[in-house]
């Protein structure tokens, strides 16, 4: 039995990313993996803090993770 692979020509393809969009994606998936703070992510993005916040919520990219249960207690306080 033969598989055959073809292959596909993405020269075509437009890729527009420039610098400024690259770094904000890659500062947004750091922050998001846990791999830098939210002033990290924010200085690599090149934002101010409230700026990437903004961002991040445009994205749909929670900055605030506080799980329920921490929340609970916070309530019951």
């Amino acid at each position: 039995m033969t598989t055959a692979v073809q292959s596909q020509d993405f020269s075509a393809a437009p890729l527009a990313v420039g610098s400024d969009e690259g770094r904000l994606f890659m500062a947004m998936k750091m922050f998001e993996l846990g791999r830098a703070t939210l002033a990290q992510a924010a200085e690599i993005a090149g934002y101010s803090v409230r700026g990437f916040m903004d961002v991040m919520g445009h994205h749909g990219i929670p900055v605030v993770n506080y799980p329920a249960s921490d929340l609970a207690s916070e309530i019951a306080w």
